[in-house]
């Protein structure tokens, strides 16, 4: 957040203020999403999630159902709904839809 601060592009930002209700596919009911930040340059303005690499990609199929991997399932799923609510929600507004994981804020890729 000190980099949004000291970042002469970024005209303004915020953090966890912007609410997309979402479909979640686990109860079928609406809920609300919270996305990480939203910033503001004078090119466009980003609507931005921060996640753990492993939390972006859908799990591999695997022959024992573990709770881990039940776990793992279900929070793809719900990220998933979530993501997909978040690209509407921008595309309605022009506005860009960035996911973030320690790979891009990390030097080399978090390794």
């Amino acid at each position: 957040m000190v980099y949004f601060d000291e970042n002469s592009q970024i005209l303004e930002w915020s953090s966890e203020e912007v609410i997309i209700p979402y479909r979640s596919p686990i109860d079928g009911k609406m809920h609300r999403y919270f996305p990480d930040f939203l910033i503001k340059t004078p090119k466009e303005t980003i609507l931005i999630e921060v996640k753990p690499y492993k939390q972006t990609v859908e799990p591999m199929v695997r022959k024992s159902i573990t709770k881990s991997y039940l776990y793992e399932v279900q929070t793809f799923g719900i990220n998933s709904s979530k993501w997909k609510a978040a690209k509407e929600y921008c595309a309605d507004r022009r506005w860009k839809f960035q996911i973030l994981t320690e790979k891009d804020l990390r030097p080399n890729g978090g390794e």
